[in-house]
């Protein structure tokens, strides 16, 4: 009987994401390498239009008395998860994308004109604040969530590890190191986080968890 395949997955699966892999003859270690809060924020000074680039941040802002007050304004989100999080809580979500490059274009091309609010993590990245500055959009940011590293040492030896987010690749190498295993990333600023580390990278077609699982069965089938 051939050996089954060791994957490492950088945050607690659900049980159908999970048992996908088990499925495939694939045995799972897990461990969330990082963790996020909600933060206390005020809803003061929002512009007309929202920006949500994760579903913390929409968590977060639910669990604000004053959420219902937002669902008059327009919203523009990215991931596909975070958008359906919104529309059915009854956001009105205007626009959305893969990536936040993708969404920042959008929103030059065809909103400039209009002012946006964006609902931020502490790690977040500087691509969408970046973009709409330079072509003078008006933006303000309130954070509304943390992002923590919680970095551990894996001992077992895994074939393959599976990424979610850039800040999970830096938890993750902070306590150990990438040899021969294959990195399975969400998407393409994931799979930058691991450049200069190694070039056994395989990247999502759609930034979503369950397509990084079918990459990896795919790959040991």
């Amino acid at each position: 009987m051939a050996k089954s395949i060791q994957i490492l997955s950088t945050k607690i699966l659900s049980k159908t994401q999970k048992q996908a892999l088990i499925n495939a003859n694939i045995e799972v270690i897990e461990a969330d390498f990082i963790q996020t809060l909600n933060k206390p924020f005020e809803l003061k000074d929002l512009n007309e239009n929202l920006i949500f680039t994760s579903q913390n941040a929409v968590h977060s802002i639910l669990s604000n008395p004053k959420s219902e007050e937002l669902k008059n304004k327009n919203v523009f989100c990215v991931g596909l998860k975070t958008k359906i999080l919104l529309s059915e809580n009854g956001f009105n979500v205007v626009a959305y994308t893969g990536y936040a490059s993708d969404l920042a274009e959008i929103i030059t091309l065809i909103y400039r004109t209009e002012s946006f609010t964006f609902f931020s993590g502490n790690l977040r990245r500087e691509t969408l604040p970046n973009a709409l500055k330079e072509a003078h959009i008006k933006l303000n940011e309130i954070q509304v969530y943390d992002t923590s590293l919680t970095p551990q040492k894996i001992k077992t030896a895994v074939d393959a590890i599976l990424f979610f987010s850039p800040s999970g690749v830096e938890s993750y190498l902070n306590d150990n190191t990438i040899k021969k295993e294959t990195c399975f990333c969400i998407g393409e600023t994931t799979a930058e986080a691991l450049h200069k580390i190694t070039k056994n990278i395989i990247i999502a077609d759609q930034p979503t968890i369950e397509d990084v699982i079918e990459d990896a069965i795919n790959e040991y089938k």
